[in-house]
């Protein structure tokens, strides 16, 4: 019995030992797997887009443009599109990280602010960003955040926008600004142009929605209320551009937009180009990854050129006058 037992010892101890011979090699041979991965003489880039519209679709495809263009086949892209779903955004950051990127791409605010929590230390480059010292909650913006995160401004001046009003739409007394209470980007649009509206002596109200579901009811309402609309760049209302065009063409109330994107439902927008700014994006990213640059200390860029750019069929069917000088939208 004695031996019978020490038999059996024997052989547990051998098939522990074989487990955990087995566990041992998986793990060099994982670790063999990433060092393949790191060796394969590529940079990975994930790509987190905030939502599917023209602008954010713009810019993601200039970024990776600009750093093919230097890089050809020496990069890979890992493109994923959070829906605007925040809980999916930061699903798709954490992969990110999990999976050791070289650099990741955030294209829009939500999609900034998942990243930075995500990691401090991959670096960020962001675009499709209104005012990054908002989205990073940063009091004391310079102009470079200090920390691992740099990118591109897709803001547009606010004073112009609505010299742009009054020019398209001169008998209006009262403007409605309607904008996504959830998105930092429009809400820091929206109080630029109230406090402007506001110095002038001018009338405005402002309609909010906490998500797309709300846009007819709030569009509706201002419609009703207002005789121009202003709405910012604003991803979910921008989502959500062709609902907006059939409400507002039915109430013959005009509106400008914060982008050409979402001027399918407008008469005009101060354009800038979102392809631009994602490239710009992407040649800072490669001074990041080739040239050692540290993002922190790299200031943000901003558009160089901005284009008066009308909806002709838009304009058409509201009976709004052009001037010269504004571009259709093609």
């Amino acid at each position: 019995m004695r031996k019978t037992q020490k038999d059996i010892r024997k052989k547990i101890r051998k098939k522990v030992s074989l487990i955990l011979l087995a566990v041992l090699v998986c793990g060099l041979t994982a670790c063999g797997e990433k060092e393949n991965e790191k060796e394969d003489g590529k940079y990975h880039i994930g790509i987190c887009q905030w939502e599917k519209h023209t602008a954010l679709d713009e810019a993601t495809k200039g970024f990776q443009d600009a750093i093919t263009d230097k890089l050809g086949e020496k990069v890979v892209f890992d493109v994923q599109v959070a829906q605007g779903d925040n809980k999916k955004c930061q699903e798709i950051l954490n992969g990110f990280v999990s999976d050791d990127k070289d650099l990741i791409m955030a294209n829009a605010t939500p999609a900034l602010k998942a990243a930075s929590q995500a990691t401090n230390t991959i670096p960020i480059v962001a675009t499709s960003i209104t005012d990054y010292g908002t989205a990073l909650n940063m009091r004391e913006w310079t102009g470079a955040s200090g920390i691992n995160v740099t990118g591109t401004s897709d803001l547009a001046p606010i004073k112009n926008q609505l010299d742009m009003i009054q020019e398209l739409v001169p008998d209006a007394k009262k403007i409605g600004i309607l904008y996504c209470s959830s998105e930092t980007n429009s809400i820091f649009q929206a109080q630029m142009m109230g406090s402007i509206l506001t110095e002038k002596g001018l009338s405005y109200g402002t309609y909010t929605i906490a998500d797309k579901d709300e846009l007819e009811q709030a569009a509706r309402k201002a419609a009703a209320e207002c005789d121009v609309i202003y709405i910012p760049t604003d991803n979910t209302i921008a989502s959500k551009a062709d609902v907006l065009k059939e409400i507002l063409l039915a109430e013959k109330v005009p509106m400008i937009a914060g982008e050409e994107g979402l001027c399918e439902a407008g008469i005009a927008t101060l354009s800038i180009s979102y392809y631009d700014i994602g490239y710009t994006a992407g040649e800072m990213a490669y001074e990041i990854l080739v040239e050692g640059k540290n993002p922190g200390e790299i200031d943000v860029r901003y558009a160089e050129n901005v284009t008066k750019k009308y909806n002709p069929q838009n304009c058409e069917a509201l009976g709004i006058n052009v001037p010269e000088d504004y571009e259709p939208i093609k």
